[in-house]
């Protein structure tokens, strides 16, 4: 079926995969979509890996899903108004002090408590978006924590050509190595369901931007929903950061990004590849030879905020997406 295609009679479904602030920059460029009746149906899978700070704290303490991937898309799908706004606000306030709550936020424990009150992470998720009033639905990709494990070039310096083994999302994401692979732990996590049945019904499928190696090729990595994903016909857009990333991307170009998604995910099929036009410089060209040799569309947009910081500005971001869904319409 040709991406799209479904929606051609009703507004688009959206699955949009990541963690962080990556994730959340999609989500509110996409909850715009919703507003303007361009998606209907909007869905966050989230990252569940992260083992630092209050959400690390929290998984250690308690056994339980890390919240502060799934706070940030919650609140990233609020809406702009007072009670979003006030809301949103609340839920990201992180305390101070000097005590045992310092550090820890309001939106990580309000989501651990119901947890322990439902017994059911989907369900407790689904309360908190309620009760915030959001523009979509956020979903763990699994339903146990998982620890990243990656192979890491050049942290031996008798041997730089050694791989070594890094564990933890933190540590994956600061390493002062290269990454060349990534892996989870369990191999085989248990997916969320609900998920996997987004991914079905969805007509479009967005990855990243976001932490490359710890928030965007981890869903690529869980054996049911990588097989969802490819099974799934949903076009899938393939949005690049602007930037590299210290730790885990450093010196990586356009291009590069791309690469090391399909070595993680060969059987993955690209509808499109969306980068900006200020921040793809001087890799655009062996950027577009890799897109067009995957068989996917490039699209090189106007998606970065106007104050030089490598962020993606939420208001161009939707309009480049509409375009993209419009276009596989014609």
């Amino acid at each position: 079926m040709t991406p799209g295609r479904r929606a051609q009679q009703r507004a688009q479904s959206v699955v949009a995969f990541g963690g962080g602030h990556g994730l959340a920059a999609t989500l509110q460029a996409l909850r715009l979509l919703v507003d303007d009746l361009v998606v209907d149906d909007l869905t966050a899978v989230v990252t569940v890996a992260d083992n630092g700070g209050s959400s690390g704290r929290l998984r250690s303490e308690f056994g339980v899903l890390p919240p502060g991937d799934l706070r940030m898309a919650l609140a990233a799908l609020c809406s702009p108004d007072r009670w979003g706004d006030t809301w949103a606000q609340v839920l990201q306030h992180r305390f101070a002090g000097q005590g045992e709550m310092r550090g820890h936020v309001i939106g990580n424990l309000l989501i651990v408590g119901l947890w322990e009150q439902l017994g059911d992470p989907v369900a407790a998720l689904d309360w908190v978006g309620r009760l915030l009033g959001t523009s979509g639905r956020v979903l763990p990709m699994a339903l146990t924590p998982i620890d990243i494990t990656a192979d890491v070039r050049g942290l031996d310096p008798s041997d730089p050509d050694r791989l070594t083994p890094v564990r933890g999302q933190v540590e994956v994401a600061t390493t002062d190595g290269v990454i060349t692979a990534i892996a989870l732990d369990p191999p085989d996590p248990a997916p969320c369901p609900e998920a996997i049945d987004a991914v079905h019904a969805a007509d479009w499928l967005v990855l990243g931007p976001g932490s490359w190696f710890t928030s965007v090729i981890p869903h690529l990595v869980v054996p049911a929903l990588r097989q969802a994903i490819i099974d799934s016909d949903a076009g899938v857009i393939v949005t690049l950061n602007l930037d590299e990333q210290a730790g885990e991307t450093f010196g990586f170009e356009a291009a590069d990004h791309l690469a090391v998604l399909a070595e993680h995910a060969p059987d993955l099929h690209v509808h499109t590849v969306l980068a900006d036009e200020r921040h793809a410089g001087e890799g655009l060209a062996d950027l577009a030879h890799l897109v067009r040799a995957t068989g996917a569309e490039l699209v090189v947009d106007d998606v970065a905020r106007d104050d030089g910081t490598a962020r993606h500005d939420p208001v161009k971001l939707a309009a480049a997406y509409a375009r993209i869904m419009a276009a596989a319409d014609c």
